[in-house]
């Protein structure tokens, strides 16, 4: 199984907090990989306007490091920041890593009249640009996000090891949201676009379990045609897509998002005050519909946090904190080892129908039922 793990806080903090649950909870995964996202950024050399998309990836060769320069600079992006990590090569297993990169840009000058949407378009297509450059060349070039208070970081091997190994312990980039998932993905290759977290324009989730489903659903959204539902080396990077299609394409709040994947039966519906809309939106999505184990945790623009749990709940969870900071992790001694001082007696394990949200205040924990009613007037 993979182990997660994410914080949330309303003062920024270190990046090694996080990993230090994943340590905790080290005899429940492979140590094969790691993928880190970072939300709400605060750099220690720079003062960061969070308006500016963040460039995240991997340059494995010098051509690539000079591609995504030219790329970059063709596209109208000027560069703000280049956060250079201090690694310590000898940690990493893989050889061919030329430059681990977090950049920020300034938008391109003929973006200023553009509304949201188009630019959302335009970072999503350029991060694509830049991902299908490098595989057309050797697969040299990796680009994990291209998004505004975003940075992602991914590699193979113990979580502990790459954040000692990319000096993420000296404080030089903290967040107030930081998400970890700990094991490469081992049904396919390795791949480190098949690790998780997975994000489009926003949204991320990572995974805890296995995906029957995986490959009606992904065939699904494939047939929508959108331009960032691609890729798929994972069967997970679909729980993603399809919190994005809930929330930028059908524009239903985020309470909706357990509604698709694993909707009431039959019987619960007959007795919920919207069950006849509730049927509907099933039957819609109807192929949306998962097939766990899964424990699904993910993040949004706002930096709202979320979990939810399959049917089956077979793969732990569990949520604790306190006002101002809250804590998601696959085992209790995770949450405990990013908040060590919170109330125990109020740590959560959600059921099947709960839908778990720490809202962008972090002043308490949100439980949602499926049972209860839906709120159809909120969009997210």
């Amino acid at each position: 199984m993979c182990r997660l793990a994410l914080k949330t806080a309303n003062e920024p903090f270190s990046p090694y907090e996080v990993l230090t649950a994943m340590e905790a909870m080290k005899e429940g995964y492979d140590g094969s990989g790691l993928g880190l996202l970072l939300r709400g950024l605060h750099f220690e050399n720079f003062r960061y306007n969070p308006q500016h998309p963040v460039l995240s990836g991997i340059a494995h060769s010098e051509a690539a490091w000079q591609r995504l320069n030219a790329i970059m600079e063709q596209r109208g992006y000027e560069l703000e920041y280049d956060h250079k990590f201090e690694t310590l090569p000898t940690l990493i297993e893989a050889k061919d890593r030329y430059r681990y990169f977090l950049r920020i840009y300034k938008m391109p000058t003929a973006f200023g009249a553009k509304n949201e949407a188009e630019i959302e378009d335009e970072l999503m297509f350029t991060r694509l640009c830049l991902r299908a450059n490098g595989e057309e060349n050797g697969n040299d070039l990796t680009v994990f996000s291209f998004w505004p208070d975003v940075a992602i970081i991914k590699e193979v091997g113990w979580p502990l090891e790459i954040g000692n190994a990319l000096t993420l312990h000296d404080n030089r980039i903290t967040s107030r949201i930081c998400m970890a998932q700990g094991r490469q993905n081992t049904n396919y290759g390795i791949n480190l676009y098949a690790c998780h977290p997975f994000f489009i324009q926003g949204i991320a989730t990572m995974t805890n379990g296995e995906n029957t489903a995986f490959v009606p659903i992904r065939d699904w959204l494939l047939g929508k045609h959108f331009p960032g539902y691609t890729g798929y080396q994972s069967d997970s990077e679909v729980f993603a897509h399809i919190l994005h299609y809930t929330l930028k394409q059908l524009k239903l709040p985020l309470q909706a998002y357990k509604h698709i994947i694993t909707p009431l039966k039959n019987a619960e519906l007959d007795q919920h005050p919207q069950g006849v809309f509730l049927k509907g939106l099933r039957d819609v999505c109807r192929r949306l519909i998962i097939d766990g184990p899964n424990a699904i945790i993910g993040s949004l623009p706002d930096e709202s946090c979320l979990l939810v749990m399959d049917q089956k709940k077979m793969r732990p969870s569990t949520v604790g904190g306190r006002d101002g900071v809250w804590a998601f992790a696959s085992e209790m001694c995770g949450v405990a080892a990013m908040i060590p001082d919170r109330d125990p007696a109020n740590d959560f394990q959600p059921m099947r129908e709960h839908t778990i949200i720490v809202p962008p205040d972090r002043k308490e924990l949100t439980i949602w039922s499926q049972l209860d009613p839906y709120p159809l007037a909120q969009v997210a």
